[in-house]
């Protein structure tokens, strides 16, 4: 099979079991946008030294997989026929208790801090922005199409989840968060 098909280069895709759309609906940007998310993700693995942490991230990968199917599949009469499976709430759950295993190892957050750090955190915060417009970006299809709540749910919480493990990777490097300090205009 090769890669290319030349089937997109008047600017169309196909959704599973729906035809053809145009590479620019909020579904198709909703999971291009969870695409690129996961190929953020690959970037922390690549460098991740905690075998535990890389793993976690490599399964989160996996689910994003799952998520961004669900999105490019509309009809979840055809998603369940094809085995395309759904997200379920044992994964948002498993995000929050890793919030609180991170948050358990570092110091409590008192102000808005900067994005960085140790290049492995600055990927993470890269990541979270990239969640939260995947997330956006589901939103705003949800606001026309159906998008399972769960989608919604994973997202927001990964979002926090990156963010948390972010401080955790500068804290165990020894590198204290930068907090943001406004700038008062006199």
């Amino acid at each position: 099979m090769k890669v290319y098909t030349r089937r997109g280069d008047a600017g169309e895709t196909d959704l599973f079991g729906e035809g053809r759309v145009g590479k620019d609906t909020l579904r198709v940007q909703a999971y291009g946008d969870v695409d690129e998310l996961n190929a953020c993700l690959g970037l922390y693995a690549s460098a991740a030294s905690d075998a535990d942490l890389r793993s976690r991230v490599q399964e989160i990968q996996s689910t994003l997989f799952d998520l961004g199917s669900q999105l490019a599949a509309p009809d979840a009469s055809k998603r369940a026929k094809s085995g395309i499976p759904e997200i379920e709430s044992e994964r948002v759950d498993a995000l929050e208790t890793d919030i609180d295993t991170f948050e358990s190892e570092l110091p409590p957050l008192e102000r808005f801090i900067l994005p960085g750090g140790i290049p492995k955190a600055a990927a993470l915060h890269h990541a979270r922005t990239v969640c939260r417009r995947a997330e956006r970006s589901s939103v705003a299809l949800s606001r026309r199409e159906e998008v399972a709540p769960l989608v919604l749910r994973f997202l927001n919480r990964l979002s926090d989840w990156l963010f948390v493990l972010a401080r955790l990777e500068n804290h165990r490097a020894g590198q204290p968060d930068i907090e943001w300090v406004g700038r008062r205009r006199d």
